[in-house]
């Protein structure tokens, strides 16, 4: 049997947990509380990602936080007791504002209205520190090339993004005044043509 396979020092390497185990669920508790309160303070615009940055600033921070969690152990009991930590932690939390939704609400904040037939609302816009071409780029993933062609756009607490088109479009609506108008003038035309009789 190979030599790694019977050490005892590798063995208690990967199962000795090297912090007490009430310090390895206390941590993770507070890190969770930090980022709940952390990402609730800093915005939605985090939330979104509109940006590199954005996504760089997510990344980081988890690998900020990272020792935060397990603090100088890397055995593998300890990862394990802080992942569950965490995934309870959260389950905890979940369940509890399930059944208390107005508290929900005041925690999670309110959504921003961005854009309301087819204007965008500047202010809302500063609110989210958001530019007009990240507004822009949002859209065009969505499908409209115009600020026009929006009814609605909110970004949500969570960071998404509800956009509602203006309905029917406008091209359409155009297409259709065209289309009648092609059909009055042919029944003009067709009155026309019976009243000077045959040729």
């Amino acid at each position: 049997m190979p030599e790694w396979l019977v050490s005892p020092k590798m063995w208690g390497d990967v199962f000795v947990v090297g912090a007490p185990i009430v310090e390895k669920i206390l941590r993770p508790a507070l890190v969770y509380v930090f980022l709940v309160v952390a990402l609730r303070v800093f915005g939605k615009r985090e939330l979104a990602q509109l940006n590199p940055f954005d996504l760089v600033v997510l990344l980081s921070l988890s690998n900020t936080v990272q020792n935060a969690i397990i603090g100088n152990d890397n055995s593998l009991s300890g990862g394990v007791i802080g992942a569950l930590s965490l995934l309870a932690i959260n389950y905890l939390v979940v369940r509890f504002l399930f059944r208390h939704r107005r508290l929900d609400e005041i925690l999670e904040g309110e959504p921003t209205v961005l854009v309301e037939h087819g204007r965008v609302k500047k202010n809302a816009l500063a609110k989210e520190l958001l530019t007009r071409s990240e507004l822009m780029t949002v859209l065009h993933r969505q499908g409209f090339e115009t600020v026009e062609e929006v009814e609605r756009c909110v970004l949500e607490p969570g960071g998404t993004f509800d956009i509602k088109g203006i309905s029917p479009p406008r091209e359409e609506l155009a297409h259709g005044e065209i289309m009648r108008a092609l059909r009055d003038l042919g029944t003009k035309v067709d009155a026309l043509t019976r009243a000077r009789g045959p040729a």
